[in-house]
């Protein structure tokens, strides 16, 4: 079984698709940290994130593995663990930059769709546009969401690293802004998609909600 989580930045997807890969015993993708990793090298050499050709390179000649458990995930960039690294709200929003470019959004989808067909019992991806381009064909689509408020008080409330609440929102509203208009592979709800307000939700509600939808889909093809 494969199945797609999408939504905005902040919306719980990490968090819950770690939830659900390890309940149902499926590998977990996150394809954010794949484009963070990418962000993480072209910043590490200097070069400027408005050099879409050096950009691309570095996404071609990368090495990005996926190693360890759901909830221990470990993001190695040609064969160190960047996994804290990539965290940062700077690499994100490198991340949401660099995914702008087509180039670099065919490499990884390419790479992701590789991943996910590895595993004969099949895997939870979670990002932007796995339902939409990367597995348009996945057995269960998600699309999770919240408003910017509610996305904003969660970073800001989790994350020690983050300076303040209403520079967490001003980021949080751009970085929608750019996914939501970039002309490659938009943030938009998938087809068939269940979509989840999380916004007035904890974590157990709204895995309890996927579950049950995961649940209804097994019987379907039972």
């Amino acid at each position: 079984m494969i199945i797609a989580i999408d939504g905005p930045s902040g919306a719980g997807k990490s968090t819950l698709g770690k939830m659900l890969a390890k309940k149902l015993n499926l590998l977990y993708i996150d394809t954010g940290a794949m484009y963070r990793a990418v962000a993480l090298a072209v910043l590490l050499r200097g070069t400027g994130f408005d050099d879409e050709e050096e950009v691309v390179r570095f996404a071609e000649s990368s090495e990005i593995e996926l190693v360890g458990e759901p909830d221990a995930l470990r993001i190695l960039l040609n064969g160190r663990d960047v996994s804290a690294e990539i965290r940062t709200m700077e690499i994100a929003q490198a991340a949401s930059i660099v995914s702008t470019f087509s180039e670099v959004r065919k490499i990884m989808v390419e790479h992701q769709r590789t991943l996910g067909e590895k595993d004969s019992n099949g895997c939870v991806l979670e990002g932007r546009d796995i339902g939409s381009v990367v597995f348009p064909n996945a057995d269960l689509k998600f699309f999770l969401t919240a408003k910017p408020e509610a996305r904003a008080q969660r970073r800001f409330t989790e994350d020690s690293r983050v300076s303040s609440y209403e520079q967490t929102l001003a980021e949080i509203n751009e970085r929608d802004e750019r996914d939501v208009s970039r002309a490659d592979s938009p943030l938009t709800i998938a087809e068939n998609s269940v979509v989840i307000d999380t916004s007035e939700l904890d974590l157990s509600e709204v895995f309890e909600q996927m579950l049950a939808a995961v649940r209804d889909k097994q019987d379907e093809v039972q």
